[in-house]
């Protein structure tokens, strides 16, 4: 009914249904991430939504193309095995974290005494009462982002299907969500944890009216955000085509669409860490809000752009950019208005900047070279890449984007120092 009634597409029938068990393993190890969360092990979250985009992405490659291989590029049962990885990921993510917290419940409670201080005295309609009131807006927000990714399922196939026919119309979508979508949301995979981490850390530090603790932390969490998410836009609108070509070889057309999805991961990183904060500081409805407003301006640039010949699904992939960049700047608004941010433009932005364009240059001249010399496009993108990697970490460590205090605070964080103090690159 979903297939053939509500997105007029009968062929993702079998897309659904090999989706549809994920339903259950997420909600599972939702609750007991949040259980890590509320006691400051971040490490466990983290670990589980990495294996998770893991192996979604490596599975998907393997299964779409085994599919592609075996079937004759039939899109509508490569569409079906891009979501099997899915399922399959998130069962692997549940299992892993599902490991975790058994062997962390056990090491918690072997003293009897232990487990009887731990019990609460507060009342399960209380309990309810509290969880339900941070919950709600936090789940809605998750809903609202569930409706953005409808938008393009609802819209493209409909407006394109008279102007370019049908098939083509569901090819265009097909690239669209199980190929970009997928490549775009992995770099928030890694981001994810610092956005995770400063909801305890604010929380505790807005009620001890900490306000250097929340600074720091947010300082630091921001400029992570962008080191991440910079070099990860440039990359992939650089490398767009390349990076099809390199992972889907059967399959490898929708070079435009990612190039411009690119754009999406800085402000959905920046956006997604800024959430973080303002949930510690309470203020729980705004990232709901935000991304209502901007799934709005998404909705009504497909349906302006997407029929305008010449641009057509690209519209969508604008309306995403359009939608993540409101979204970003009504929480950064919010954040700025609720917290005296103290930071460096320099340090948080224009150095972040220079690094990423610098590394972008030197990497695509490597690449050009290397095409010239007659090296295969496919070895010439991943040793670009790699170059990309080892001149970025380079840079931002002669820049000294990061402080003493700011290493510190990383995982580790005195054994880099000590390793830098060594390399002569801090005194």
């Amino acid at each position: 009914m979903i297939a053939n009634s509500w997105l007029q597409i009968p062929e993702a029938e079998y897309t659904l249904m090999t989706l549809s068990p994920a339903i259950f393993f997420v909600s599972i190890a939702s609750v007991i991430r949040g259980y890590f969360n509320g006691r400051q092990k971040m490490s466990a979250t983290a670990k589980s939504q990495t294996v998770e985009q893991i192996f979604k992405t490596t599975l998907t490659i393997i299964i779409v193309e085994m599919v592609a291989i075996c079937t004759n590029v039939n899109t509508e049962l490569m569409a079906a095995g891009a979501n099997l990885a899915t399922t399959f990921a998130t069962f692997l993510s549940f299992s892993y974290i599902f490991t975790l917290y058994k062997l962390n419940r056990k090491e918690e409670y072997k003293n009897p005494e232990e487990r009887r201080k731990s019990t609460s005295k507060e009342s399960a309609k209380s309990i309810i009462k509290k969880i339900l009131a941070v919950s709600i807006p936090i789940s809605l927000s998750s809903l609202i982002s569930a409706i953005n990714k409808n938008i393009d399922s609802v819209t493209v196939v409909r407006i394109l299907k008279p102007l370019i026919g049908e098939a083509t119309a569901k090819a265009k979508y097909g690239i669209l969500s199980s190929k970009v979508d997928i490549l775009t949301s992995m770099p928030l995979a890694f981001n994810i944890a610092f956005a995770t981490a400063l909801v305890p850390t604010i929380s505790s530090a807005r009620v001890q009216n900490d306000t250097e603790t929340i600074n720091k932390r947010l300082r630091l969490s921001l400029l992570i955000t962008i080191l991440i998410g910079l070099p990860c836009t440039f990359g992939m609108f650089l490398y767009a085509t390349q990076i099809l070509d390199l992972l889907f070889p059967n399959a490898s057309s929708g070079g435009t669409l990612l190039a411009i999805s690119a754009f999406t991961i800085i402000f959905t990183s920046l956006a997604q860490t800024i959430n973080g904060a303002l949930q510690g500081l309470g203020k729980i409805k705004v990232p709901a809000i935000a991304l209502g407003c901007g799934v709005f301006v998404k909705f009504i640039a497909n349906l302006a752009l997407i029929p305008i010949e010449g641009i057509f699904e690209n519209g969508a992939a604008i309306g995403s950019v359009l939608c993540h960049i409101v979204s970003f700047t009504i929480v950064y608004i919010v954040l700025k208005r609720t917290v005296q941010l103290d930071f460096s433009i320099s340090k948080l932005i224009l150095k972040p900047l220079i690094v990423t364009i610098i590394m972008s240059g030197v990497s695509y001249a490597i690449y050009q070279s290397l095409l010239m010399l007659g090296i295969v496009s496919r070895i010439a993108t991943i040793i670009g890449i790699i170059v990309a990697v080892l001149v970025y970490i380079v840079l931002v460590i002669l820049f000294k984007i990061l402080s003493k205090e700011d290493i510190y605070m990383l995982p580790n964080g005195e054994k880099l120092y000590r390793l830098l103090q060594k390399m002569k690159i801090y005194a």
